[in-house]
């Protein structure tokens, strides 16, 4: 129940909270690993030193300690008393320490004391540890624990009375008490250094996630500033060249399609609004005269049949503007199959040999090899047909129109040409736009959808369009389609560039 009610702590949900405390989490982790591996590495060079020194304590053992062969080999301290140096350096070694013979009979020290003599004069450890020493011909490293509750480490070996050949058990010790001060003094600061590095990375963590978290709130504020009227809202770079700059990128990227694709369906509704205003106008105005000043049936008769010929216009009008709409908002369905391109193209140039005819147009095509590629059979003969429809409305009588495709490479290449009026060059970069018209006075030029219509279709293949004119000198089209997944067969001639 508690942690469920944490849990809907605000605070607590927060993505800047989240990164803090996890950045915090790991930071105490690692630092614990540090501490912990730190304490194992001092206490390991702590024992290693002590070795190290106990050994050097048991050769000056060794070497201060004589056999006085007079009386029977007994051993003894060989010291100057005079000597200051040797007084404090034996006195050293004598704090723990202690020599029995190969029985575990005591002689050193002659007066026994201290706190670890009970322990070191043990007569079975010392002939346990003198058969150790007989099979391995190595020293014993022990640690003790006093009467003091204090730890000593104590290093045991043996010496020989090289005149009598006896052998002596000798021990050498030292107290750990200093060993474990330096131990207790590095936890000590370790613990107490921990939580201030904590604190101080707690505080950083926070300011760290806040100042990142900046750049996302900037995204948020300008998602709700979004309206109709400020669609291309812009959020500025921070200039790092991060993830959070590539976000930016990409809402800013993302406002700007916004606008412009509701420029586009604000243009495209006002397009529409004016092109259906005219015929609903026309049906209006036809009705409403046939309704009060017709007399005869005749009159009535043109007035609808006048009436179902702009009816006829708006249902073409509606149906191009569907198809407009479903190939610009990428929801066309596309029926997609391997298709020669020459083999349709010259179905088509068949089908409109008569209206070229009735232009006095010349249409003709260059037969080329095979140009497969992967299309919709039906929008590319909407393409063509577009093409060459107003190919040959725009060709003067006595001129020509001529179309071929060829393969090339990747991508098949469909070309349609004329000898017609042209277009100025300030139209041109407007000709696939909706509802656009080069003025003229022929009154049979159109919606203006046709072309882009073409242009959709082409896109929605992932092709191009592209047109070069030249007034009273003609226009060419050329579309490039690329050839899909497309694999010619072995016996399929293919062209040779």
């Amino acid at each position: 129940m508690f942690w469920k009610k944490l849990r809907e702590v605000k605070l607590f949900r927060t993505l800047r909270f989240r990164l803090a405390a996890t950045f915090l989490l790991l930071l105490t982790a690692v630092l614990a690993i540090i501490g912990l591996i730190g304490t194992t590495t001092l206490n390991s060079v702590l024992e290693n030193q002590s070795e190290d020194e106990l050994r050097e304590q048991l050769g000056a053992l060794k070497g201060w300690i004589e056999f006085d062969q007079d009386s029977g080999g007994i051993p003894f301290w060989q010291i100057d008393h005079e000597d200051p140096e040797e007084e404090a350096e034996v006195a050293h070694l004598e704090a723990v320490y202690l020599v029995t013979d190969d029985h575990g009979k005591l002689f050193l020290p002659k007066a026994p004391s201290g706190p670890t003599f009970e322990r070191l004069s043990d007569r079975k450890t010392i002939l346990s540890e003198l058969a150790q020493m007989q099979r391995t011909h190595a020293p014993v490293i022990k640690t003790i624990t006093g009467t003091d509750k204090q730890q000593y480490q104590v290093i045991s070996s043996t010496m020989t009375d090289t005149r009598r050949g006896t052998r002596w058990y000798v021990a050498e010790g030292r107290s750990l008490e200093n060993d474990h001060a330096v131990s207790r003094r590095f936890q000590r600061n370790f613990w107490i250094v921990l939580p201030l590095a904590l604190l101080a990375c707690a505080a950083v963590s926070w300011w760290s996630a806040g100042t990142i978290l900046n750049a996302l709130q900037s995204v948020e504020k300008a998602a709700q500033n979004i309206t109709g009227s400020s669609l291309g809202v812009q959020i500025r770079k921070r200039g790092a060249d991060d993830e959070l700059d590539r976000l930016i990128d990409s809402f800013n990227e993302m406002s700007g399609r916004l606008k412009a694709s509701f420029e586009q369906m604000r243009q495209f509704s006002t397009d529409v609004s004016h092109e259906l205003r005219t015929p609903l106008t026309a049906i209006q105005g036809q009705l409403e005269v046939a309704l009060f000043t017709a007399t005869r049936k005749e009159q009535l008769q043109e007035a609808i049949e006048n009436a179902l010929q702009d009816v006829e216009r708006l249902s073409n009008l509606v149906r191009a503007l569907l198809l407009l709409s479903q190939s610009e908002s990428g929801q066309l369905p596309m029926k997609k199959s391997v298709i020669d391109v020459n083999e349709l193209l010259e179905d088509l140039v068949d089908q409109f040999q008569i209206p070229a005819e009735g232009h006095n147009v010349r249409l003709t095509q260059s037969l080329r090899d095979a140009a497969l590629c992967e299309a919709d059979r039906t929008q590319l003969e909407r393409v063509i047909t577009n093409l060459l429809s107003n190919a040959i409305k725009y060709t003067p009588a006595g001129g020509w129109v001529r179309a071929y495709a060829e393969g090339s490479g990747s991508s098949v290449r469909l070309v349609v040409e004329d000898s017609g009026v042209g277009i100025p060059p300030d139209h041109l970069p407007h000709i696939f736009d909706r509802f656009y018209r080069v003025p003229d006075p022929n009154p049979e030029k159109g919606l203006g959808l046709g072309l882009s219509f073409v242009a959709a279709i082409v896109k929605a293949h992932g092709g191009e369009i592209h047109v070069t004119s030249e007034v009273g000198k003609g226009s060419r089209f050329e579309v490039t389609l690329p050839v899909g997944s497309v694999r010619v067969p072995a016996e399929t001639p293919v062209m040779q560039s």
